[in-house]
């Protein structure tokens, strides 16, 4: 075990730069400047955080959400009508994430990154205006669809760093996103229906009496509004090149002519290391936001059910607890297991120790006051934890396995199989707890039992996929 680092290249004889090229401009920079990118990774950072605060924010709130809406017409059909909803924003991010990587290796990253930011205050607003399932449903899909901000993010978390700070770019990237999938649910328990949760501040006849989902919506808004201001700052990172006809022509993510050989141009779908690293990633999050989902609504459930009886705030608190530990861990923490364990090895550790914290949530509803809180607070933090330590490993070897020409359609088709993969699991999950909660007499896993067992089986087809022969990496990937 020890440190991994990214494919070395050949040292070229000649250094090449292009004036007015974004790309080499930023490649001076690395060069005079051998630090930490502490500016451009503040921007990865609030951007990242910015985009992921609306996917998962409804998870506390969606159950009441479905009840308002009258949708389903028994208590036990809430999580099937749940599922399709939180999985309305993945279908549409599968449908256009490719397109949005491959534009953002012709025009750059930085246009992709200011109209996804720009897209969450619109459409993000109008879901927590919706009244019908259908409005509902629409405003998520399109959210999904018009927030191309994953595959640019990533690439662009790589082109920012020298080599040797590179694990820490796109670490800043699963942390922004793992902030933002924590945080956001914090939000939308806190601020949910308000009329309810604080009628001192909040009258039913007010607009967040009548639109009980806006106010969490709307916080969310307007900090992505404050970030689209920020995003004048950001400096652009690809490679912009003039040819002879002056039209505008990409290079690679090296200074030299030589160079881009050690990453020869071949298709991506025949790329192993690439697509074999994706497939792992997919697996991983189809587990992740499968247990999002699930954690929310069998918190809130009935305990006759087999849930906690939690309200949507204490949902939130839970989860913003867990959002703090995952911050700690990502700042001081994660890179000493990644220079310990590297890519590889810290998944296939984190997918061990997932399982048996899994197992042990459905016998916390024998648990009560100040043993639930320990055990819940304890297990969710460290599931959070592993759970990033996974998928910025995969995200690592799939930005590893192509140059920079080709890293935004990569992480296009990595962010439209994993969008494929995550509208799966809230749909699966939404009806696999319906299913659940009518089997509480089971003889076999009864009841919620049988939900934490499946979401183990995922996570165990996740490990079995970071070995050989499943998972290839690059020819001249390094393993010191």
């Amino acid at each position: 075990m020890g440190e991994e680092a990214p494919p070395s290249p050949a040292a070229a004889a000649t250094t090449l730069y292009v004036d007015g090229c974004p790309g080499c401009a930023m490649e001076r920079r690395l060069e005079s400047n051998k630090g930490i990118p502490y500016k451009e990774l503040f921007f990865v950072a609030i951007t990242s955080i910015a985009t992921a605060l609306p996917i998962s924010s409804l998870f506390p709130f969606l159950y009441f959400m479905i009840e308002d809406l009258h949708v389903a017409k028994k208590e036990q059909d809430i999580g099937l009508y749940a599922g399709f909803l939180g999985a309305s924003y993945f279908v549409g991010r599968f449908l256009a994430s490719l397109f949005w990587g491959v534009v953002a290796d012709r025009i750059g990253r930085k246009p992709i990154i200011i109209f996804s930011v720009f897209s969450v205050v619109i459409f993000n607003t109008l879901f927590g205006l919706s009244v019908k399932y259908w409005m509902a449903i629409a405003t998520r899909l399109l959210l999904g669809a018009l927030n191309g901000m994953l595959a640019p993010i990533k690439a662009y978390s790589i082109e920012v760093c020298r080599p040797e700070h590179q694990a820490l770019g796109l670490s800043i990237v699963s942390t922004g996103w793992g902030i933002g999938l924590v945080i956001g649910p914090s939000i939308g328990g806190y601020f949910a229906r308000p009329a309810q949760q604080y009628p001192n501040l909040f009258s039913d006849n007010s607009i967040f009496g009548r639109f009980p989902y806006l106010l969490p919506c709307l916080c969310i808004s307007l900090f992505n509004l404050a970030v689209l201001v920020s995003c004048i700052w950001l400096p652009e990172s690809l490679h912009k090149h003039k040819n002879v006809d002056r039209e505008v022509e990409m290079s690679g993510d090296l200074r030299t002519p030589q160079t881009e050989d050690v990453h020869p141009k071949k298709s991506l779908y025949k790329n192993r290391p690439l697509m074999s690293s994706i497939l792992a990633y997919c697996v991983f999050t189809l587990h992740d936001t499968a247990y999002s989902e699930i954690f929310s609504l069998w918190a809130i459930s009935d305990r006759k059910y087999g849930g906690l009886s939690f309200s949507s705030k204490e949902v939130g608190q839970v989860l913003a607890i867990a959002g703090a530990g995952l911050l700690a861990y990502q700042l001081f923490i994660y890179r000493s297991v990644h220079k310990f364990l590297g890519s590889v090895n810290s998944c296939r550790v984190a997918s061990v120790l997932s399982i048996p914290i899994l197992a042990a949530y459905p016998f916390m509803t024998h648990l009560s006051g100040f043993k639930l809180g320990i055990a819940l607070y304890l297990a969710t933090i460290v599931k959070g934890v592993l759970a990033i330590t996974i998928l910025t490993g995969t995200s690592l070897l799939q930005n590893y396995a192509v140059p920079q020409s080709q890293r935004g359609a990569a992480n296009g088709i990595s962010a439209t199989a994993m969008s494929f993969f995550k509208a799966i699991g809230p749909a699966g999950a939404g009806a696999l707890f319906s299913w659940a909660q009518k089997r509480q007499d089971a003889s076999f896993l009864p009841g919620d039992q049988i939900i934490f067992f499946i979401l183990n089986v995922v996570e165990f087809i996740g490990l079995i996929l970071t070995f050989k022969p499943f998972l290839a990496l690059p020819e001249n990937y390094d393993l010191k």
